[in-house]
């Protein structure tokens, strides 16, 4: 298994990325390795004040790096010797099994959709996100924004989608999908939910529990919960402000500790023909750690080939 790394990309890149690297090492079975993508003369030097072999990675050299404010698909193009352009090739050529990244998000999409393509049958990739319960356990939110704007058949295709995660690398036995909505009666919400609630009341392809609300994300109502990307990604953010209040105020509790993006690595692009994670702009070396052993789950799981079979 070869889990491919971009050592480039995030805020506090290469330094916080190659020490999440050191610590993901530690985590990895035989015959799992990590290849780092990125300058190597900017990685050996972090190696060598960490006093680590660099013989227990692989390395790839890129000269270019695709910022954070630039425009995704022109950086992809013009910079075709970039870290982010470089691990996609290598993904599509499959050199590697999976590939990770802090950097630009936008960029990661538009990589991810230009080179391994979208699963035949799903009409948008998406992107999501693990949702701490307050009574144990996750769930998971999705989309989280890859798509500001959806349809009705684009959302029950991301309830296929975050049943089969949640089933497969949350261990979640027939997982409760629900969709996000103003109120839990059959007809609340705008245009988009009152069109989407027949769809995944009708169908038979995961477990649709009908409608929940922002109060439901924490509790057991619902394993899954669908939404679009504008929603999903306010109501990520504003999750994620929970353990940043908590720490500015001098609390500590279990709970919110839970909210802390570094226990959970990145989102996986969902939809697409091999495993992407998208890691947080401020990635630590934590955080780092815990996308590339995401990155092994979805690997062992199958879960990419999964999703093919169920929308053959």
């Amino acid at each position: 298994m070869k889990i491919g790394l971009d050592i480039m990309g995030g805020d506090y890149a290469p330094k916080a990325i190659v020490l999440g690297a050191i610590a993901a090492h530690q985590s990895l079975n035989a015959g799992e390795h990590l290849v780092l993508i990125g300058d190597t003369e900017q990685i050996k030097p972090i190696l060598a004040e960490e006093g680590f072999n660099p013989d227990h990675f692989e390395y790839v050299h890129t000269d270019e790096v695709i910022g954070m404010g630039e425009h995704p698909t022109k950086a992809i193009v013009q910079k075709p010797k970039s870290s982010i352009a470089v691990g996609f090739n290598l993904l599509k050529e499959g050199k590697i099994d999976s590939f990770a990244s802090a950097g630009n998000s936008g960029a990661m999409l538009v990589g991810a959709v230009f080179s391994v393509k979208t699963i035949p049958g799903i009409i948008r990739p998406c992107l999501c996100t693990i949702l701490p319960k307050i009574k144990g356990g996750t769930g998971l939110l999705l989309d989280v924004g890859a798509n500001a704007d959806c349809k009705p058949d684009i959302l029950l295709q991301f309830g296929v989608l975050g049943s089969l995660y949640a089933e497969n690398l949350l261990q979640i036995d027939n997982p409760k999908v629900a969709l996000i909505n103003i109120g839990e009666e059959d007809e609340k919400g705008n245009m988009l939910s009152m069109a989407t609630f027949p769809l995944m009341k009708d169908t038979n392809l995961f477990n649709f529990v009908g409608n929940v609300e922002g109060r439901d994300l924490f509790n057991d109502k619902a394993d899954v919960i669908v939404c679009d990307g504008f929603t999903g990604n306010v109501m990520l953010k504003l999750a994620e402000s929970f353990y940043v209040l908590t720490i500015k105020k001098g609390l500590k509790d279990e709970f919110f500790d839970r909210f802390n993006y570094e226990q959970y690595g990145g989102s996986p692009v969902l939809g697409v023909n091999a495993p992407v994670v998208i890691g947080h702009g401020i990635s630590s070396p934590l955080a780092v750690k815990n996308m590339v052993l995401q990155s092994r789950e979805m690997i062992t799981t199958g879960l990419v080939e999964k999703i093919r079979i169920a929308f053959k």
